[in-house]
């Protein structure tokens, strides 16, 4: 009786001291999503609240019509004529425990799109199109725009981290952003161009050139790349698209007319997404790329994609990142975004489990965000 007992007090004491089973993660299906609420996620509901709250108090004034061409230069693409009001979803543990404004609407998320870039072009070396990142792209690219002695050297990796130095003109716009008529306040004064890999920019012509690359890599439309490997198995909506410049940035490849994408909404097209789609792409991220059973993303690329390169402001393969927390001192340094003018941006947060997909907010707002959601979290 006595070894009975003294088994089932170590059984106990065993049972106690090991770390609790986290439940398997959840993947919203395509025709619904689940719901929690604040409190069955662990998460404070009046804690929470104030950061809906404090979303809606910080919306955007940012206007197509009145800021466009001033801030950004001569249009190439579509624009909207209205945008909706600030909207976002929050989830945690994959659970949708705070929307707020209309999150079904589909709008340009601008540099937003860098990310989804970066995203797809992953699967170019996943499929064995491209061998190497740090190989020059001059050896799978052979429509001019790499023939130069100087652009010969820009590897795959120099146009993912933002330090290709490429140097031409696309689609009008040369990369040099000289000219207020062409760049607004954007533009910049001319300056000596470094080597490639050794100075960072952020230059959305050279992000342009990596978008057309891609598209002759994989011999069809990034936007049907996207959809058919991305969108599609998250159960994302079928609202969202994915623009380029019209005729303007449509080329022949493979014998087919395809429109080469635009990196951001600098001077119009883009990616037009909603909140709810932007939160799924930022929960297969938050999963290291793996969406159920399925990996579709590399795990080891999400890794290197979000590690600080050596020139960059604390960037990675078009993500930012919050490794010395100067982004949003209020999170983790684990933490990274997707960020796009107007504002908008997919927050991730692994620390906690958290994703925040937002459109149209104040920039400065952003970190008062991060403060409120993370004071909101009980446990880990």
């Amino acid at each position: 009786m006595k070894r009975t007992l003294l088994a089932l007090l170590l059984g106990v004491l065993l049972t106690a001291s090991l770390p609790a089973q986290k439940s398997a993660p959840y993947f919203p299906p395509a025709d619904s999503w689940q719901k929690k609420t604040p409190a069955e996620a662990g998460l404070d509901p009046v804690k929470l609240q104030a950061a809906v709250d404090w979303a809606l108090a910080h919306g955007s004034s940012w206007d197509f019509e009145k800021d466009q061409v001033r801030t950004f230069g001569m249009v190439l693409g579509a624009l909207p004529k209205q945008r909706s009001t600030t909207n976002g979803v929050i989830l945690r543990h994959g659970y949708i425990v705070a929307t707020f404004g209309d999150t079904k609407s589909n709008d340009p998320v601008y540099s937003v799109a860098k990310s989804f870039l970066s995203t797809t072009g992953s699967l170019a070396f996943d499929r064995g199109l491209i061998k190497n990142i740090d190989e020059p792209v001059a050896n799978y690219i052979h429509d001019g725009g790499y023939d130069s002695p100087h652009n010969a050297k820009i590897a795959w990796k120099n146009h993912f981290q933002q330090e290709s130095e490429w140097e031409g003109t696309l689609w009008g716009k040369n990369a040099d952003f000289v000219g207020e008529g062409q760049f607004g306040r954007g533009m910049r004064p001319p300056r000596e161009i470094h080597d490639p890999g050794t100075f960072y920019e952020y230059n959305d012509v050279r992000i342009n050139r990596l978008a057309l690359s891609l598209a002759r890599v994989f011999k069809q439309s990034l936007p049907q790349v996207l959809k058919e490997s991305i969108m599609d198995p998250i159960g994302a909506s079928h609202e969202w698209s994915w623009h380029g410049y019209g005729e303007k940035s449509t080329v022949e490849i493979a014998g087919k007319k395809i429109e080469s994408v635009s990196g951001g909404t600098r001077w119009g097209g883009g990616l037009w997404i909603n909140s709810e789609d932007l939160a799924r792409f930022g929960l297969l991220i938050l999963n290291h790329g793996k969406w159920g059973s399925k990996q579709l993303v590399s795990a080891s690329w999400l890794k290197a994609a979000t590690t600080p390169s050596a020139n960059g402001p604390d960037y990675g393969y078009l993500w930012w990142l919050n490794t010395k927390q100067k982004q949003w001192p209020s999170g983790p340094a684990s933490s990274f975004a997707a960020l796009g003018n107007g504002s908008n941006c997919i927050w991730i947060d692994p620390d906690h489990d958290i994703v925040l997909a937002w459109h149209w907010y104040e920039n400065r707002a952003m970190d008062g965000m991060v403060q409120r959601i993370v004071a909101a979290v009980k446990d880990n």
